[in-house]
């Protein structure tokens, strides 16, 4: 009986779970485990086997290079709380841990494990540490972290460096409120750090080298994170601007941020910061080169404008690199504005004058967004500015209005807000194609466009080396006194068009009165001639011919299409269907008119005979003057 119950001491499911542990290992010899039988929480107890009355609780193989799979049914090791696996060669698919709701530290790392199963982290409600780093998991396809993990709400620890984890990285990290340990180097994470880290209590994060399109976006939320120590976010293509905030992350010691598309000024927040660690190396930063306070640092392959740390910049490169950060630095200015000098060639959009200074903006369609810098106010050479067709919104700064050489602004096809600022000298603003801007600018005159004169038009006081504008508005401001110029702009609006319209008027009423006068003595001729085509029912076979007797002594002559006009000459012609005749021929036959030719009078004239030459016998009726 006691050797029965001396053999019982270890739970049988316990026992029967380990002793297939060793039975598939490759090199079980080296755990030093009795070869035939025995107890492993008997006396004396099996090595790397602790033990809790008959249940064993810990399994501590580090490091011994142990080889082969585990046992699918290792979470029936219920009470298990410890299992230490690291470092060995561990190989073949992970059991599921299921239910094991007591394990709190589970060490796999650094083995060869080829999978996961997707429920390896169900029920694990007191786990506190994992590791699963360095182990080649799902290495085709990938594996993400299933929702399942977000239960086990004591974690602190969660290491999974190089361990193929694919996807966006999980939300429900961020609001783990006992994580302070996150490890994630080395796997193939894209997408942002979520929203739902900011103020995470973290202490360590690192999300370093991303294989594949990496991690990206901006790195503001980490920000928040002021518990942080340690945080590796290189090998990335992070985005956008180290935030200002950094310099609230009083406790942290090490940042690398290498290898990233991080751009902008480097915050003085940051330079201040009394960092073990700060390595900057290739990102796109500009301007100076602030004089740091870390033990150690590295700035290299950026794109700032000295070299030496405490040197400043050019002041036109600092105005243009603040422009730049209002607009959300766009990658192709990103790339090309480097250096010290704007007017060396390299700088896209930019041109100077003889003299090496600032003269031109141009970056129409240049992927623009964000906000106009005031400090364009300080390129006081600068005569034109293209900034069309980009994604500009709010206010053009007051400042622009001190630019003495501006003669060209265009702003068409962007999102600017009113008001618009006064400029003192004469301008050419384009600005169609803003919505927001439904009225006109201060100072020009009224225009369902917001235009006063074309591009193209003569009266436009500025040249231009680009196509037209379809729309702009010439400023040309007085001597005067704001309140003075806007009332006599008011004056202008109304007068100008009421005296325009009574010249217009005075102009008409002559002009219509000699117009109707023409009309009139145009069509009195046809009514005061009047030609009749050869009869045949005539016996006499008369071309009958009636001409009025103009008070100035000239006659009429008609035309095929019967229109009459007035000649003061004697040579003309009359037509009468196939019949021309010279008005000297009616003279001749009718001897001048000769009261011998008559043949009778009316109440509208005296009629004249006349022989052609060729026998043609005519009657000419001589009008009256006035009978119409």
């Amino acid at each position: 009986v006691f050797a029965s119950l001396v053999f019982t001491v270890t739970d049988p499911n316990d026992l029967s779970i380990i002793n297939e542990f060793r039975k598939g290992l490759e090199n079980p010899e080296v755990l030093k485990w009795p070869e035939n039988g025995g107890d492993p929480c008997g006396s004396p107890v099996w090595p790397h086997i602790v033990c809790s009355g008959s249940r064993i609780q810990q399994i501590q193989v580090m490091g011994l290079g142990l080889k082969g799979p585990l046992p699918q049914n290792l979470n029936k090791l219920s009470r298990l709380t410890h299992l230490g696996l690291q470092k060995n060669q561990f190989s073949g698919k992970l059991p599921s841990f299921s239910g094991l709701s007591e394990l709190s530290f589970a060490y796999l790392d650094f083995n060869q494990f080829d999978t996961i199963p997707l429920d390896f982290f169900d029920g694990l409600v007191n786990l506190q540490v994992l590791a699963l780093d360095e182990n080649p998991l799902n290495a085709t396809s990938g594996w993400s972290l299933p929702n399942g993990l977000q239960d086990s709400a004591q974690l602190i620890n969660l290491t999974m460096i190089n361990c193929n984890l694919a996807g966006p990285l999980p939300e429900f990290l961020g609001t783990m409120s006992s994580l302070e340990v996150l490890l994630l180097s080395s796997n193939r994470l894209s997408g942002p750090i979520p929203g739902t880290f900011k103020d995470a209590v973290l202490k360590m994060l690192w999300l370093n080298d991303q294989s594949g399109d990496g991690m990206s976006g901006s790195i503001d939320v980490v920000a928040t994170m002021v518990s942080l120590t340690h945080l590796w976010l290189h090998g990335n293509q992070f985005s956008g601007k180290i935030p200002v905030e950094i310099g609230n992350l009083t406790n942290l010691k090490d940042l690398s941020v290498n290898t990233n598309n991080l751009v902008g000024l480097i915050p003085e927040s940051l330079a201040n910061m009394p960092l073990d660690n700060l390595d900057l190396n290739n990102n796109h930063f500009m301007g100076p080169v602030p004089k740091f306070k870390a033990t150690n640092v590295s700035f290299m392959s950026n794109s700032f404008c000295q070299t030496k740390q405490g040197a400043v910049c050019a002041p036109e490169v600092m105005a243009l690199l603040e422009f730049l950060d209002g607009v959300n630095y766009p990658s192709r200015l990103v790339e090309s504005w480097s250096g010290n000098n704007p007017c060396d060639g390299r700088w896209w959009g930019i041109s100077c004058d003889d003299n090496q200074k600032v003269s031109v903006i141009n970056l129409p369609k240049s992927n623009l967004s964000g906000t106009l810098s005031p400090s364009i106010a300080n390129l006081e050479t600068v005569t034109r500015i293209y900034l069309e067709s980009n994604n500009l919104s709010g206010f053009v700064p007051s400042s622009w209005t001190s630019l003495k050489s501006l003669s060209i602004l265009d702003l068409s096809n962007n999102n600017i807000s009113p008001p618009l600022p006064k400029f003192t000298t004469p301008l050419k603003l384009v600005l169609n194609g803003n919505p927001k801007l439904t009225s006109n600018p201060p100072g020009a005159n009224p225009s369902p466009n917001n235009s006063t004169t074309p591009a193209d038009s003569p009266t436009s006081s500025v040249p231009s080396s680009r196509p037209n504008s379809s729309s702009s508005v010439i400023f040309k401001p007085s001597e005067q006194s704001p309140e003075k110029k806007d009332s006599k702009s008011k004056i202008a609006i109304v007068v100008v068009p009421i005296a325009g319209f009574l010249l217009l008027v005075c102009l008409a009423i002559p002009l219509y009165i000699y117009v109707c006068k023409k009309s009139k003595d145009k069509h009195q001729a046809p009514t005061a001639l009047v030609v009749h085509p050869r009869d045949p029912s005539d016996s006499d076979n008369v071309v009958k011919i009636a001409i009025a007797n103009q008070t100035n002594g000239s006659l009429s002559t008609v035309n095929a299409s019967g229109s009459a006009s007035i000649h003061s000459g004697e040579s003309h012609m009359i037509e009468a269907g196939n019949l021309l005749i010279s008005v000297q021929v009616l003279r001749n036959v009718t001897k001048n008119f000769s009261p011998e030719n008559e043949l009778g009078r009316g109440g509208f004239g005296v009629v004249y005979k006349g022989e052609l030459d060729d026998g043609t016998q005519i009657a000419v009726k001589r009008m009256e003057a006035g009978i119409v």
